[in-house]
């Protein structure tokens, strides 16, 4: 049985837009993955070191895979558009975070779901809202729109589709 999941795409290494798009792509061509939606294109500035202003997206998807198999996937995603850990919120060529696998809340070693600081990133919650405005928080029980009005836009700029030409 497909499960319904959110992911938040970011970029700030390289040509971010192109690399949203083919990690998009990418995902697609998983068998056990499919996209549904996709958020428009949103400029942020970067949490963290100083860095590039970040290029963010979010994506519904549906997936025949277990929550940690699903995050597999995206962590090798980001490491075949060349993403390389040196420092915590460092600038980053992909980031790919899973936001919530169905209603599930799951707090392991290496996987945390629904993502833990999602509730406090306009970054995640605006472009988010656009596309599962009344997805229902399992920890909070309040909706992505909900969540979205309590936190502030400042810094989230709209750019407009992923696949618009800059």
């Amino acid at each position: 049985m497909a499960v319904p999941c959110a992911i938040a795409l970011g970029s700030n290494l390289g040509n971010s837009r192109k690399t949203l798009q083919q990690a998009l792509t990418a995902l697609r061509q998983n068998c056990c993955i499919e996209v549904i939606a996709q958020s428009s294109l949103y400029q942020t500035v970067a949490v963290g070191p100083p860095q590039p202003d970040i290029l963010n997206a979010c994506a519904l998807l549906k997936t025949s895979l277990s929550a940690q198999d699903l995050l597999n996937q995206l962590l090798a995603t980001e490491q075949h558009f060349g993403r390389v850990r040196r420092e915590r919120w460092g600038p980053r060529t992909l980031d790919l975070d899973l936001l919530f696998y169905g209603q599930a809340i799951i707090t392991e070693a290496a996987l945390h779901v629904p993502h833990p600081r999602l509730r406090e990133r306009a970054f995640v919650l605006i472009p988010l809202a656009e596309i599962a405005p009344n997805w229902r928080d399992p920890v909070s029980g309040q909706s992505i729109q909900s969540l979205c009005q309590a936190v502030d836009p400042t810094g989230v700029q709209p750019l407009g589709p992923i696949s618009a030409s800059t």
